[in-house]
């Protein structure tokens, strides 16, 4: 038996020894996709005449915005010391409304590369992102990136992460991924340092599901990676959570593109066409395993620790600008939502703005993100309701009620107590911007905590702050107030106690729910000035003059007015008695005057998108 065990363990490492599976992290804008261009390039991975800058991020949405939305895997293979390696790269997104992406690659790899710009040093995304490679127990590289530029901290920055490494400065690792400085022997770097994978070859497939997407004619595509066993075509597979048995259609990897294999064995990362039709079966988070037909494995299975659901944040509620496109924006939010598991969408309870879906995500960008996502892949012009933080009714009987958008906020005299989320916020800032962060904390009703004072003069502030707050304009605020050089990061609290109140807004007297607002009593009036000021801005000027209006419980409380778009009637005469000119001024004057009681406001698509940018 011994024999047998010591034989099935040797015939494992020789499996996975020449496999490194690895994730590069960072914060945003410090070069990840750029690194992996390099990495790409290096390993041959991509021909040089198909190369492009960041090749790694599909979505043209991606490219356009310079910003990584989805984690995307590669397979490259690469030889060092006359051996061949194969190394599973993936690139993560930086943004802190994409935490989710890049907690889901940290359980599918053994290590991680942290990336940090020597123009910026740490920032908040940096120290997030290295907890949650901690909790995974990864070997992490530290590396600073754009050493090639002249206002490079080069030093500063390798005293910081050698700091918050604990670590000498001469294990932290200087390259430029722009030029390639230092690149290569990175990647011989990952080869030595990260620990090749471990798992049975010689027993039940297992496999976890960290990422999917939908085909339709494959059905839906589970990205694994395998921890034990093996998987061909034609095998029979069980998902444990959902309990769903199916055939593979196909497995493979990615080039980065999807490309068939034979197999897909322990150690390696790649696809399964599972054939499903229906997203909701394949869970991200999922343990998929072997199945012998419809009878039991032949031993007890454990499923692999799966993720944490993430918890929306934000809400905001989808309307398809054409009612008959119901069904087509409910297909794309499917889809979209085995994409990206870490939003929310059911349909919308009120009618108000006809069928539509209320829909949760992880912050503003994300709401942003996703509205355009499903205008470019599935052509759908949205009506989109103002981004809403969920709220806690509790009620005189002290039941709890969720509120999620402002149609939903309840009277007056119903509402015992109303509660709303609170976050823990951390804000990383060179020292000599202390004074105009503080007073903007102040402004945003920000509780201080604590604060810690890190290397090369900078603070890591910690602050308890209204979600509302972060959502709306504060970290533009943030970076006007230091240059562009400080971070920021968050993680929900709780509810708190809070005076909350609806505000209405109105357009030429007709009230619009998309542009309601649930807000604190003492900002109510502030609040309705901007709305109203920002809809004055983008909303196109009509043949007739358009009040814009805020509302507290049936009163006016501010507005604004966009003037009537004119046209010079009097163009075409030439001199004559001014009396005919008066008399076509008159006679435009009582159409403008028609309009305004009988005209309608065609609200644009672009206007929704707009108000949630700002």
């Amino acid at each position: 038996m011994k024999n047998m065990l010591s034989t099935s363990l040797q015939d494992t490492s020789r499996s996975t020894q020449n496999i490194r599976n690895i994730v590069i992290i960072s914060h945003i804008d410090h070069g990840k996709s750029t690194l992996a261009d390099r990495f790409l390039e290096l390993t041959k991975t991509i021909p040089p005449e198909k190369m492009r800058p960041r090749y790694l991020d599909m979505m043209d949405l991606e490219r356009e915005r310079g910003v990584t939305i989805k984690m995307q895997p590669v397979r490259m293979s690469y030889r060092f010391n006359s051996k061949p390696y194969i190394l599973n790269l993936i690139d993560t997104p930086g943004h802190v409304d994409f935490n989710y992406e890049v907690s889901r690659s940290l359980a599918a790899v053994e290590g991680a590369v942290l990336l940090v710009d020597a123009t910026k040093g740490i920032q908040a995304q940096t120290i997030y992102n290295l907890e949650l490679a901690q909790k995974q127990k990864l070997k992490i590289i530290p590396v600073v990136n754009k050493i090639d530029l002249p206002q490079a901290k080069i030093e500063e920055t390798k005293e910081e992460l050698a700091f918050l490494f604990q670590i000498p400065k001469e294990e932290v690792f200087l390259i430029s991924a722009k030029h390639g400085t230092n690149t290569k022997q990175l990647l011989e770097i990952i080869i030595k340092k990260i620990p090749f994978p471990k798992g049975e070859l010689r027993t039940v497939f297992r496999a976890l599901i960290f990422d999917s997407k939908y085909d339709p004619y494959k059905g839906v595509l589970a990205y694994v990676r395998v921890f034990d066993g093996e998987i061909k075509r034609g095998q029979n597979f069980y998902l444990m959570a959902n309990k769903v048995k199916g055939e593979t259609k196909e497995v493979g990897i990615f080039s980065p593109e999807l490309t068939i294999k034979e197999k897909l064995t322990v150690g390696e990362m790649g696809y399964i066409a599972t054939g499903i039709k229906e997203p909701e079966k394949v869970r991200v988070g999922d343990t998929i395993i072997s199945h012998p037909g419809s009878q039991a494995p032949s031993q007890p299975v454990k499923p692999l620790p799966g993720y944490q659901e993430p918890k929306a944040m934000v809400f905001a509620s989808f309307y398809p600008e054409n009612s008959d496109n119901f069904d087509l924006l409910k297909r794309g939010l499917t889809e979209l939502k085995l994409n990206d598991p870490s939003f929310s969408f059911e349909p919308e309870k009120k009618e108000s703005l006809g069928r539509g879906f209320r829909c949760g995500f992880l912050g503003s960008f994300h709401t942003e993100i996703t509205a355009e996502r499903l205008r470019r892949e599935f052509g759908l012009n949205l009506i989109i309701s103002n981004p809403q933080v969920s709220c806690k009714i509790i009620d005189f009987k002290d039941k709890e009620k969720f509120i999620y958008s402002a149609s939903d906020w309840p009277e007056k005299a119903q509402i015992k107590e109303a509660q709303e989320p609170w976050v823990k916020l951390e804000i990383i800032t060179p020292q000599r911007f202390l004074g105009p962060v503080l007073e903007l904390l102040k402004q945003s009703g920000g509780r201080h905590v604590e604060t810690k004072y890190l290397l090369s003069n900078k603070l890591l502030l910690f602050y308890e702050i209204p979600l509302r707050e972060i959502i709306v304009e504060f970290y533009d605020k943030l970076k006007g107030a230091t240059q562009g050089f400080a971070s920021m990061n968050y993680e929900f609290l709780g509810y708190r106690k809070a005076d909350l109140i609806r505000l209405e807004i109105l357009i030429a007297g007709e009230k619009k729910e998309a542009f309601s607002k649930i807000v604190p009593k003492e900002k109510v009036f502030s609040e309705g000035k901007r709305i109203l000021r920002k809809l004055k801005e983008i909303l196109p000027p009509q043949l007739f003059s358009v009040p814009l209006q805020a509302a507290l419980e049936g009163k006016i409380i501010a507005r604004e007015t966009i003037r009537a778009r004119r046209k010079d009637v009097t163009a075409p005469l030439y001199g004559g008695d001014y009396t005919r000119k008066r008399k076509l001024l008159e006679k435009q004057k009582r159409g403008k005057k028609r309009l305004k009681e009988t005209g309608r406001v065609i609200i644009p698509n672009s206007v929704f998108l707009e108000m949630f940018r700002d």
